[in-house]
């Protein structure tokens, strides 16, 4: 168990302990509440980026390039799968750390990130030659 997840069990404890202390039954119920009402709208927002993302192909993004532009390190992949609204193209074996996944658009630029922990560690953006560059590497 890292730090942050004590931390989190402390202030819960914490915080029964002082909605006892404040209000008894009813202080517990109210934080009772406040939980379930913080839980339902995390679940709601999971069940709304899944569903957005069931409905597009898996792997495909509008704009590889402004998806680049928009990811920050540290991020987690639910809300890269917020911004692509697509389910990436698992490219690292299952149960593997690091996960990656790879978007790619229209006009075959592609996205790969590299997620540890779920948190968004390394992104790459290779640029696909164009069709002048193509010619010119043909040429020589």
């Amino acid at each position: 168990m890292n730090g942050r997840r004590i931390l989190t069990a402390l202030a819960a404890v914490l915080l029964g302990a002082l909605a006892w202390r404040t209000g008894g039954w009813a202080g517990l119920a109210l934080l009772g509440s406040g939980l379930l009402l913080w839980l339902l709208l995390n679940y709601t927002r999971i069940m709304t980026i899944m569903k957005r993302a069931a409905d597009r192909p898996v792997g495909y993004v509008g704009s590889a390039v402004m998806l680049n532009a928009r990811l920050k390190q540290g991020m987690p992949l639910l809300d890269v799968l917020a911004l692509t609204r697509a389910l990436g193209e698992r490219q690292s074996p299952p149960e593997a750390e690091p996960d990656v996944y790879r978007w790619r658009d229209a006009g075959e630029s592609v996205v790969t990130a590299e997620f540890e922990g779920g948190k968004l560690v390394d992104e790459k953006v290779p640029r696909p030659l164009g069709e002048k560059a193509l010619r010119w590497a043909l040429k020589e």
